[in-house]
């Protein structure tokens, strides 16, 4: 694995490369960083450049100014930048895998630079906006917002998290736990989890209230040469960013396709996960 730092308007990003061939680009959403694509990218380097990066903000990609409420399409930018920096081009498009709010960065990047992606596969975006209940998520973001604005960021996120099991709690299927650190088998790495913990202040407050407003470009993901993938975890059943990538698959006039866990399937089963994807970006799916 070989690291490298891109500057970019606002901001430093670090990334990582593993492997050699077609570019994969990974792209984490929430508080986690590039570290929590290794188990997954492991099992794609020896066939790709598999690149995965900490978004602006977040981790070991810090901005030049202060903390500032965030867009989509700056992070998409910066997802695009990345591309070049290991290669791509319209001749030689990429591969991308986006979770959670990196689905939403992988799929404006196809919206805007369709020519740069040959295949997305974005894994439970939490496209509030394409729900029928948006005028609920917009008032439960709001009162993040507020809380955030009033009482900082650990209320914020007790508000968020207070929000989101209001939902589940008529739900009788499986639950998930949304964006958050790595669980107990990444203990062992104290400096990751430190990083990713740290990360939680500027997710609630500079990311959570403005992502959550995007609406996708519908128009312009159906004309893309891309292949856009909708994809819901197999655990994720009735949660808000499931019923999302549903959907956006109706929209776009396809089926979402099924992966092994939850919310963090690409962790906790990283390896029947890794099959799947494979399958997919191969076309067997």
């Amino acid at each position: 694995m070989r690291t490298d730092i891109l500057t970019v308007p606002g901001a430093r990003l670090y990334y990582e490369v593993r492997g050699a061939g077609p570019v994969l680009l990974l792209v984490c959403g929430g508080v986690y960083d590039a570290a929590g694509y290794a188990d997954l990218a492991e099992h794609f380097a020896d066939r790709y450049a598999v690149v995965t990066y900490d978004r602006r903000g977040n981790s070991r990609s810090p901005l030049t100014g202060p903390p500032e409420r965030q867009s989509i399409e700056v992070h998409s930018d910066d997802a695009a930048r990345v591309l070049a920096a290991v290669g791509v081009t319209a001749d030689e498009p990429a591969e991308i895998f986006g979770n959670s709010s990196g689905a939403i960065i992988a799929l404006d990047l196809v919206a805007r630079h369709p020519e740069l992606v040959r295949t997305v596969v974005a894994h439970e975006p939490p496209l509030f906006e394409l729900l029928a209940d948006r005028d609920h998520w917009r008032k439960m973001i709001r009162s993040v917002e507020e809380a955030f604005q009033s009482a900082g960021p650990w209320a914020a996120l007790e508000t968020l998290n207070a929000g989101f099991a209001a939902d589940r709690a008529g739900d009788e299927g499986p639950k998930t736990e949304g964006d958050r650190p790595p669980g107990p088998d990444a203990e062992a790495d104290a400096e990751t989890v430190a990083r990713m913990q740290a990360n939680f202040a500027f997710f609630v407050g500079y990311e959570v209230p403005p992502f959550a407003a995007y609406e996708p470009d519908l128009a312009a993901l159906a004309a893309a040469p891309t292949r856009v993938v909708p994809a819901v975890g197999e655990g994720s059943d009735g949660e808000p960013w499931v019923r999302a990538a549903v959907v956006l698959a109706e929209r776009l006039g396809t089926d979402p396709v099924g992966f092994p866990g939850d919310h963090g399937g690409f962790g906790s089963e990283h390896l029947q996960f890794a099959a799947q994807l494979d399958k997919i970006l191969r076309g067997a799916v």
